[in-house]
């Protein structure tokens, strides 16, 4: 992403359009089916015939999953229904991806969908960081440029999630059949925030409001612990419901409000220290965000600042200067961060 270019261009209508019917249909799925959409299978045995769904939750690790008995018609044509809807959604996504809409990997997908089955989203779960950016962008029918590196899965919790029932987070994750461990605290004191695949694969964090960074909060309705980050209620509050792309699946989920992400993503760029790379990523995500809301719709940006908090309306003075020169071929949004002055 230069600083005298495009930061983003726009999907054709249609592909807009194939993306929209994908969202609506995963909106209307109470549960996804994990991993591929498998095929059923007849097995035999106690003297009865049963069906199964066999499927693979992860590469190179088949599973299968209980339907019922050969006479039971109902549970064999609900299944076959399932399958169909999955597999029609696998293909699209592959589509999709093909024509540059973001789509994480299958692994994401499998802790995604086990957090949806059990009502995570809905009760306020947040899915935050590079990703929450990334599914925005599918959001907008935007194509937008960003160095591929190994992310953490950014997971918020705002306030107590309403769950029907309590599932403990870590056998959430372990129900994806793939091998997530705690990863130990930063004392012996400190209770685990993050779960991370053994042979250093994805690591998953839960995050949650806080004024001291790091600092462990529980969250007992997930019988699991948060570490704090300043200004995460400013940037949670007014989440929005969206889809997120990942794997074979289209998974309904929560991002954080895209504008509060504009000035949230400023005053992370001023918190790296010397470290040149994240910041510049940071800024990168706010000026293309920005200018999306800008061009895309109308939104004017100083009526949101006046909204921000102290510290991230200084980040955004802070970094008038640099923005101008990102945003050298959006002059709607430019202005716009002008008018800050």
């Amino acid at each position: 992403m230069g600083n005298h270019g495009l930061l983003y261009r726009l999907h054709e209508i249609a592909v807009c359009t194939l993306y929209a019917e994908v969202k609506k249909r995963a909106n209307g799925t109470a549960q996804l089916l994990p991993g591929t959409p498998g095929t059923l299978v007849k097995r035999a045995g106690t003297g009865h015939e049963y069906w199964y769904r066999s499927y693979y939750p992860a590469p190179s690790k088949r599973s299968e999953q209980f339907v019922g008995t050969v006479s039971n018609a109902d549970a064999y044509e609900a299944m076959q229904g399932r399958i169909a809807h999955s597999d029609w959604t696998a293909k699209q996504v592959a589509a999709l991806s093909k024509f540059g809409y973001r789509v994480a990997d299958k692994v994401v997908a499998s802790v995604l969908v086990e957090l949806h089955n059990c009502g995570a989203f809905k009760a306020g779960l947040v899915v935050a960081g590079t990703l929450a950016y990334l599914s925005w962008l599918n959001e907008y029918g935007a194509i937008a440029l960003l160095p591929k590196t190994q992310e953490p899965l950014e997971l918020a919790r705002r306030q107590t999630l309403k769950l029907a029932a309590k599932p403990s987070f870590l056998a959430t994750l372990q129900a994806t059949q793939l091998p997530f461990a705690e990863v130990p605290g930063a004392s012996r004191k400190k209770p685990s925030t993050a779960l991370m695949l053994s042979g250093g694969g994805l690591r998953v964090e839960l995050f949650a409001p806080g004024s001291i960074l790091g600092e462990v909060v529980s969250v007992p309705e997930l019988n699991w612990h948060a570490s704090a980050i300043p200004f995460y209620d400013y940037l949670l509050e007014g989440s929005r419901d969206a889809g997120i792309l990942a794997g074979g699946h289209c998974v309904p989920a929560m991002l954080p409000d895209v504008t509060r992400m504009v000035w949230y993503r400023l005053y992370a760029s001023t918190r790296h220290g010397k470290d040149i790379a994240p910041a510049e990523k940071d800024l990168a995500i706010a000026a293309t965000l920005a200018a999306i809301l800008v061009e895309r719709d109308n939104v004017l940006l100083r009526e949101s600042y006046r909204e921000a908090p102290r510290a991230l309306r200084n980040a955004a003075h802070s970094r008038l200067a640099r923005l101008e020169g990102l945003l050298a071929e959006h002059p709607q949004a430019r202005d716009e961060f002008r008018k800050l002055r």
